[in-house]
């Protein structure tokens, strides 16, 4: 089976909804059928069973695959020193769910979806998953229409600051993070994020936030949700602050040299002077007051010294010193134990011998 013929734009076939995408891409969609296919949700078409409609799960599958052989083509071309662990890692970071989510919505990609009742109460426009599975579908309706090449024209406009996060070591972190680490390291303090104003209806609110340091606001951003707000928020502080951080070097003025100190000049002594200088003034004396009250009226005498007794030594505890002053006591000669007479024998001996030599006593009967 031929594939239909490419529509060209302004036909009547032609979905406005395929136009307002190709307005935002800044390309044209060969193929407008598959275009429009690639931005219906398939509980829209459960919706309309009787229209003979397409859903955007088959494009998602080859998109998936376009954008790894896309984005690899890129790697390969900026990064030809990288090994193979790394260009995989990248890939990965590059496009995960949450980067096409982005690209989505910068390209403002939910209001031009096709979803059933039950997507759009439950706010499937804003839903990120949904938004990268839609992406992916139009990276393959750009493929299918003109190969490769579009597909990295929108690469290069939507992922070419990732690829510079990635040459710089930053892509595994967020604007949030690096915001983070670096508040931390220059000035010790975490910044803060807060919602100042929101706008629009309920399922498609756009938030603003601010990001403050220290009390001051270094950046607010916009979005589709409070997250990317932060992020963005976050992304424009980075940048105020690196553009701070590069004007104070070039505005400090260079250092001048310290004076040299100089001694004070020498004051000549007492007794000697320059050759030619006069004399000094000798001091006058002072008046005396000889006015009659100064004569009859005594001086008071002179006040008295007085003498602070000095500090009386501590006293000794009784019973030291009299210990300290006497003689010490000579010890007493122990008495001789009296000399026993030659020959007798102690008592207890005798006792002994006598109990011995008596006669045994009778038994009473």
């Amino acid at each position: 089976m031929e594939p239909p013929s490419p529509t060209p734009p302004g036909h009547p076939a032609r979905d406005p909804a395929v136009e307002a995408l190709e307005a935002r891409l800044g390309q044209t969609f060969q193929r407008p059928d598959v275009a429009l296919a690639a931005i219906t949700h398939k509980s829209f078409v459960n919706e309309h069973r009787g229209d003979g409609l397409a859903d955007n799960e088959r494009l998602e599958f080859l998109g998936d695959a376009v954008l790894d052989l896309a984005v690899s083509h890129r790697l390969m071309e900026r990064f030809p020193a990288a090994r193979e662990g790394e260009l995989s890692k990248i890939r990965a970071a590059v496009v995960d769910e949450a980067g096409l989510a982005r690209i989505a919505r910068a390209l403002d990609l939910g209001p031009l979806l096709r979803l059933g009742r039950g997507e759009e109460l439950t706010g499937g426009r804003e839903k990120s998953s949904l938004l990268a599975d839609a992406m992916e579908a139009v990276v393959a309706a750009l493929y299918l229409g003109g190969g490769l090449e579009p597909v990295l024209a929108l690469l290069d406009r939507f992922l070419g600051e990732a690829f510079a996060r990635a040459a710089a070591g930053t892509l595994d972190r967020d604007y949030k993070t690096q915001l983070q680490e670096l508040a931390q390291s220059r000035v010790r303090a975490s910044p803060r994020y807060r919602v100042v104003a929101e706008h629009g209806p309920d399922h498609s609110k756009v938030f603003d936030v601010e990001a403050e340091l220290k009390g001051e606001v270094v950046g607010r951003g916009t979005g589709r949700s409070k997250k990317d707000a932060e992020q963005a928020a976050a992304k424009l502080a980075l940048e105020a602050l690196s553009a701070r951080a590069a004007e104070v070097p070039a505005a400090m003025p260079a250092a001048e040299p310290a004076p040299l100190e100089s001694s004070p000049p020498a004051t000549p002594s007492e007794g000697a002077r320059a050759p030619g200088e006069p004399a000094p003034l000798a001091a006058a004396p002072a008046e005396r007051d000889e006015s009659p009250a100064a004569a009859t009226l005594p001086l008071p005498p002179p006040a008295a010294e007085t003498k602070v007794p000095e500090a009386a030594p501590p006293l000794a505890p009784p019973g030291r010193a009299e210990k300290r002053t006497t003689a010490p006591r000579k010890p007493r000669p122990k008495k001789a134990a009296p000399a026993r007479a030659a020959g007798r024998k102690p008592a207890a001996t005798v006792r002994k011998a006598a109990r011995k030599a008596a006669p045994p006593r009778k038994a009473r009967s």
